[in-house]
């Protein structure tokens, strides 16, 4: 199933990139991807971490909400660098990941890096090390706000 997900998803990248849809540059295309899935497959990178599934659902959902928290936090930034004071407070601060699956770890510290002010420097285990431009950016991080929509896109309520 996830080589059908795949092949799918490369076939209409393919498509996307082309723009053309003559017969030779279709046939060509789906050479191509079934070459690409049947190497993927022998390589063992077809899997539960390299492709999760159970995410695809919600991930519309979270990539809308990411997307808002990225736009809030570019306005904030942008604020902080138009003022003549330059009111920054640079502060690095360690928030814990109750994410249970290395992809939900993954997906939470570049969330984080995702959002400008805010870059995850370092992981251990389940402590993420995260500088913040400001203060309050290191707040809101260990509020749990994040922590808890990354849980929820994870499949954990």
């Amino acid at each position: 199933m996830r080589s059908l997900v795949l092949a799918v998803a490369l076939f209409l990248f393919w498509l996307a990139l082309s723009g053309h849809y003559t017969p030779f540059l279709l046939t060509v295309g789906v050479l191509c991807v079934a070459l690409t899935v049947f190497v993927a497959s022998r390589m063992f990178i077809v899997d539960d971490e390299g492709q999760p599934m159970e995410l695809l659902l919600a991930a519309p959902t979270y990539w809308a909400w990411l997307y808002v928290e990225i736009a809030k936090s570019a306005v904030t930034v942008t604020r902080i660098i138009l003022d003549p004071k330059l009111p920054i407070s640079p502060t690095f601060t360690r928030v814990r990941a109750s994410q249970k699956t290395s992809a939900g770890l993954a997906t939470y510290a570049n969330s984080i890096t995702l959002t400008p002010g805010t870059i995850t420097t370092g992981v251990s285990d389940d402590i993420l090390t995260v500088h913040a431009i400001i203060r309050e950016g290191a707040d809101d991080l260990e509020a749990g706000g994040m922590d808890k929509r990354v849980r929820q896109f994870e499949g954990d309520t």
